[in-house]
């Protein structure tokens, strides 16, 4: 605890001492008095002192509370990044959830968007067969709904490379992962432990980057993956340049991204699973240290003691003595 004026901790000491001191002395003094006389004292015996204990307790601490305390305290809160990385893909198009898994996803990752506090910083990245930050993370929660709003289905898919894109987001540069013949070192990102990546998609990946090396990437670097599958274990067909292509979800590798990077992987089946979505995802709670200052505590504990004292001494004396 620090104070704005310290001298009131030396204020402060100074009148508890004299203060002790000079009840010690009085207290004394009226044991020789009564000596003197032949007299006892036969009043509450120790209870006498309490009352004056709890002023000698009140005034050292309205001496502080004037000199205007303050404590640092680590507040618990929500807080950090979170990338929300969408499919855009063209098998998000299926209609295997009402109406098209890319308007579930949207209006998932809307309400998701949403539901987070002020204190979260909130990306996007869109991903087909090439990745693309729309939007960068912000307290401007506005910014990443409209960039939510704007998505339409577009080329293949690349997991690996949505989840290089969404730690380029986190980390403020690009990402990409060293040519496996080369044998380097995958990048150093640093660890960003209050960072989360939150993946709606229908898990399907045919080209680009290795999603296994992106997600051990990302969880290097401290960055937790949550997946959210939409669409269905049977799927459906969709329209590709005039064809029509099988497509349906795959679990399984949007539970492996999850789970090793220390997230979960939530199933959402339909609209009405991924209207839940919000509240299965857990952020992470961060403590962020803040000053708070204890002039009303300490005053208002000064002033209930000196009530306290003062109540004892008129049920013991009639009055305050």
């Amino acid at each position: 605890m620090t104070l704005a004026y310290p001298i009131m901790w030396f204020i402060a000491a100074l009148v508890t001492a004299a203060g002790a001191t000079a009840y010690v002395m009085l207290v004394q003094k009226r044991s020789e008095a009564l000596r003197t006389q032949g007299l006892v004292f036969a009043g509450p015996g120790r209870r006498r002192h309490v009352p004056y204990a709890l002023f000698l307790v009140a005034l050292p601490l309205l001496l502080i509370a004037v000199g205007r305390p303050e404590a640092t305290i680590s507040l618990p809160r929500v807080s950090g990044t979170v990338i929300v990385v969408v499919d855009v893909s063209k098998s998000m198009a299926a209609d295997d959830v009402k109406p098209t898994r890319l308007a579930a996803a949207q209006e998932a990752a809307t309400g998701f968007v949403k539901a987070q506090p002020d204190t979260v910083d909130v990306g996007v990245v869109i991903f087909g067969q090439d990745s693309l930050t729309t939007q960068p993370p912000s307290a401007d929660h506005g910014a990443a709904l409209g960039a939510i709003n704007r998505l339409t289905p577009s080329g293949g898919t690349s997991l690996g490379q949505a989840i290089l894109a969404g730690l380029g987001a986190i980390v403020g540069h690009p990402v990409a992962l060293p040519d496996a013949e080369s044998g380097a070192a995958p990048p150093d990102l640093g660890y960003w432990g209050s960072a989360t990546m939150v993946l709606f998609s229908d898990g399907e990946s045919r080209s680009g980057p290795d999603v296994e090396s992106a997600a051990a990437l990302a969880a290097t670097a401290g960055v937790r993956i949550e997946t959210v599958g939409i669409g269905t274990k049977q799927g459906t067909t969709v329209e590709v340049d005039g064809y029509q292509v099988a497509t349906a979800l795959n679990e399984d590798l949007l539970t492996a991204v999850a789970t090793q990077t220390g997230g979960a992987y939530h199933p959402a089946g339909s609209a009405a699973d991924l209207d839940q979505i919000h509240k299965s995802i857990d952020l992470r709670l961060t403590a962020k240290p803040e000053k708070v200052e204890l002039t009303g505590l300490l005053g208002a504990a000064g002033l209930l003691l000196l009530t306290i004292g003062g109540a004892l001494m008129i049920g013991a004396y009639g009055r305050i003595v």
